[in-house]
């Protein structure tokens, strides 16, 4: 994803270490992340990140979030003055349920163990619903004394916005309003600058034996092999109350909710183990990050930092998961169709026909402190949004959905071909309108991350190489539409627009050193660093067989290969920057397109390295890859190195597993007929792919080498 829309001014010093940051949308990193050390759980527009004991510990990102205001910020278990000790904990393989195993420490009074640790067992188990959280904790007692204990539920709410969270200094908050308790609740409210009050109920029940505005205590005395359960539910909302479903009921929708979702997406299995773990994860992965809108199901982009719909990100999820799961794609298209801009407000960096690069819900995004309630500062949705739609009818046939969302796609096409091309050379390029807006448009859109190879950064407005490429796909798909739309004259004026960017393309993208730049810069100069964007270019079709080529060959000689994954930069280039965000690190959805683009030309060599890196990665990131890693060669590190403030899960890293299952078979399932395609290549194990949606029903598409 990109460094995203982030927090105000930052180019204060640091308190702690006097850097001055001058990218207003840092992600400000106090602590290291990784992938093992914090449990995530989502439902819709709520997540909650915690440690592995289950407890909300009150630093970091840790918190429970709904519509971008971080509702708990502590939610701590104790016993009697002590903290359990952790045996083991585990979130279910459908994502929705995480379980931890705790134990008591040994209890010491006057220098005697009283309690010793190891016999009163404590499980801690919790869910989400939007907009609620769901906890029960039963204590055993193994023991065959009789036990007697206090069990401390310690809990606090800040209310602060996720840009706050992520490092935003504000002048101005709201204010804290009294708490209001009961025997069996706590409700905590916060009026922000916005005059919405924002509330967090805790309801416990049994009621606790005593109860007050940070702390919640029972005084349990549990007989040998006794057992007691306490349940806590949280609301975030906006008004007063309780949720009104129990523990059992509410976690029996969420397991109906999963299933669901389940059976949208076909099922793939392989003869290699350890390929159907990293395919099962990811399907979850990606469940788990979309949640239902009214115009359908959307892939939120990624958590802590992007819990939100990413129009970038949203799609090239959809396409990655298209061939297992039309309905995902239709969901997108929807959402994006309804929210794509109809006028031109400077402010939000929006034109008539764009589509949407993320939206925002938060105090400081109704306030206008960030930009992000509804921004559309991204030049490559609009082209991405049309290629999707293509697509989609191409997996589907379904004419009457395109025929709905038809003013939309050519509302889109106008802008590329007027508003996207800033200076009427037949490229689309970007330049913010805001100051408040994001310097860099394209995936890559840290302000630093656009530059020559000589390290100076690039003068507006930027062609980067992959927009052309999502533009020249855009033009075809829409002319393969424009056919069964019975606009035959239009589809042939499409077609044409696209010979001739390709024509251009190949001319002015190219380096004669050997590979294609990452773009071209205000005053028509090629932005000469060598990157991975072209990569994505090549998955498009646009650039011509031996200069694709001759650009993977380059990729390789100098360096871009890091032994996990695809480096964003080469490290012969004077930004090079292996732990940096977007300057060498590693991002696996721009991985699994740079293999794409390979397979596309035929190369299976890279694809096959590609594929045997993804997995390893992936094997040290207990399965689920992150947003992006460090570009560490595998040479000088045993394992992938983390990046400290790397979303996990991420959905299109996760979703990039599933294109890089597709490519190594070379699956293609058209609806018109002509029947499913796979050409298989390299080392692919035997796969089985059961409920795939092919002319209208279900099917079974089985590959056995032989």
């Amino acid at each position: 994803m990109n460094r995203r829309s982030g927090s105000t001014l930052m180019n204060q010093p640091d308190a702690r270490n006097g850097i001055w940051v001058g990218d207003r949308y840092y992600i400000l990193a106090t602590s290291a992340r990784t992938t093992g050390g914090s449990a995530v759980l989502k439902c819709g527009d709520t997540f909650a990140v915690f440690d592995r004991t289950g407890d909300i510990a009150g630093a970091g990102e840790h918190g429970l979030y709904h519509d971008g205001t971080r509702h708990l910020s502590m939610l701590t278990l104790g016993l009697g003055t002590d903290v359990p000790l952790l045996l083991s904990s585990r979130t279910s393989a459908s994502n929705e349920l995480f379980g931890a195993d705790l134990t008591n420490a040994d209890v010491v009074q006057d220098g005697t163990i009283t309690l010793p640790r190891d016999l009163v067992h404590i499980f801690r188990s919790r869910f989400l619903t939007d907009g609620h959280a769901f906890e029960r904790i039963r204590l055993v007692n193994y023991s065959q004394l009789r036990v007697a204990i206090d069990v401390r539920l310690f809990f606090a709410a800040d209310f602060v916005d996720i840009f706050e969270v992520r490092g935003t200094r504000r002048e101005r908050r709201g204010v804290r309003l009294p708490a209001k308790i009961d025997s069996r609740s706590v409700e905590m409210s916060y009026r922000g600058l916005d005059d919405l009050v924002r509330r967090t109920c805790l309801t416990f029940d049994p009621p606790p034996t005593s109860i007050g505005e940070s702390e919640a205590v029972y005084s349990v005395v549990l007989e040998p092999h006794a057992s007691v359960t306490a349940e806590i539910a949280t609301s975030c909302v906006r008004f007063s109350g309780i949720p009104d479903a129990s523990f059992e009921s509410a976690f029996t929708a969420v397991e109906r909710r999963t299933r669901q979702l389940q059976r949208e997406y076909a099922r793939v299995s392989t003869s290699n183990e350890q390929v159907n773990g990293w395919i099962a994860r990811s399907l979850s992965d990606v469940r788990l990050m979309t949640s239902d809108t009214p115009h359908g199901p959307y892939p939120y982009a990624g958590v802590p930092w992007f819990s939100t719909p990413f129009g970038r990100d949203g799609i090239i999820t959809a396409l990655e998961t298209l061939w297992l799961n039309p309905s995902l794609s239709r969901g997108v298209l929807h959402y994006l169709a309804a929210t794509q801009a109809d006028a031109t407000d400077p402010k939000r960096d929006a034109e008539p026909g764009k589509i949407l690069h993320e939206t925002r819900g938060g105090e400081m995004a109704a306030l206008g402190e960030v930009p992000f309630a509804r921004y559309y500062g991204s030049v490559d949705s609009t082209p991405l949004f049309v290629t999707l739609a293509a697509e989609y009818y191409r997996r589907t046939a379904d004419l009457p959905f395109i025929a709905t969302i038809w003013p939309n796609i050519e509302r889109a096409l106008a802008w590329m071909r007027d508003d996207g091309d800033v200076d009427g050379d037949g490229f689309l390029e970007y330049q913010r309108r805001t100051p408040d807006g994001l310097v860099q448009q394209g995936w890559k859109d840290s302000q630093d991350s656009v530059f020559h190879e000589d390290g100076t950064l690039a003068d507006a407005p930027i062609a980067l190489c992959e927009v052309q490429g999502y533009a020249y796909a855009a033009l075809l798909g829409a002319a393969d539409l424009a056919h069964p739309m019975r606009l035959r004259h239009g589809s042939d004026e499409l077609r044409g627009r696209a010979d001739r960017l390709r024509a251009r393309f190949n001319d002015r993208f190219w380096d004669p050193r050997g590979f294609f730049v990452l773009g071209l810069d205000g005053d028509d100069r090629s932005i000469d660093a060598l990157t991975t964007n072209p990569g994505h270019a090549l998955w498009t079709g646009i650039a011509d067989p031996d200069l694709a080529g001759a650009y993977l060959r380059a990729a390789e000689e100098h360096g871009l290969w890091s032994g996990w994954g695809m480096r964003t930069l080469a490290p012969t280039m004077a930004r090079y920057d292996p732990l940096s965000y977007h300057n060498g690190s590693v991002w696996p959805h721009d991985t699994a397109l740079f293999a794409a683009g390979a397979a596309r030309y035929g190369h299976w060599d890279v694809v096959d390295r590609i594929v045997d890196g993804a997995l390893e990665t992936a094997s040290r990131f207990h399965g689920r890859p992150p947003e992006l890693f460090a570009g560490i060669a595998s040479d000088d590190a045993a394992v992938p190195v983390p990046y400290p403030a790397s979303c996990a899960p991420q959905a299109w890293a996760s979703a990039s597993v599933l294109l890089l299952v597709r490519t190594m078979i070379g699956l293609d399932v058209p609806a018109d007929g002509s029947g499913v395609v796979a050409t298989r290549h390299g080392s692919t194990p035997d796969v089985s792919v059961r409920g795939l949606w092919f002319g209208g029903a279900r099917v079974e598409v089985g590959l056995e080498r032989r």
